[in-house]
C-alpha cells in the first residue's frame, strides 16, 4: 500500500487500499494502525482535508475498529546516557 505522508496532528502517514477498502495510518509514535471496510468517500475526505487529524479523529477513530498492524519501537526511544551512570534503567 502507497502511503502518503502528511503532518497534521499525530498523523505522520495514511494509505488506502481501494480493492480492499483498507485504510492504513501511522502515528507519530511510529504506531500503525489499520481499519477496514472504509469507504472510498472517506478516504478521499481525510486525504484531502485541510485539517486531517480532526477528520481521522472525528469520522475514523470513533467510527471503524483499529488493527494494529506495527507497534511503536520502543527500542528507539532516546535513553538519558546519565541514567546508567546512576543506576537507573
Amino acid at each position: 500500500m502507497d502511503m502518503k505522508k502528511i503532518n497534521s496532528g499525530k498523523l505522520r502517514a495514511i494509505g488506502y487500499d481501494k480493492a480492499a477498502r483498507l485504510l492504513q495510518v501511522q502515528l507519530d509514535d511510529g504506531t500503525t494502525l489499520q481499519y477496514s471496510a472504509v469507504g472510498e468517500e472517506a478516504w478521499r475526505r481525510l486525504s484531502t482535508s485541510s485539517s486531517a487529524w480532526s477528520y481521522y479523529r472525528d469520522n475514523i477513530e470513533e467510527e471503524f475498529t483499529a488493527k494494529r498492524v506495527a507497534a511503536a519501537d520502543v527500542s528507539a526511544e532516546k535513553k538519558n546516557p546519565l541514567n546508567e551512570l546512576f543506576g537507573k534503567e
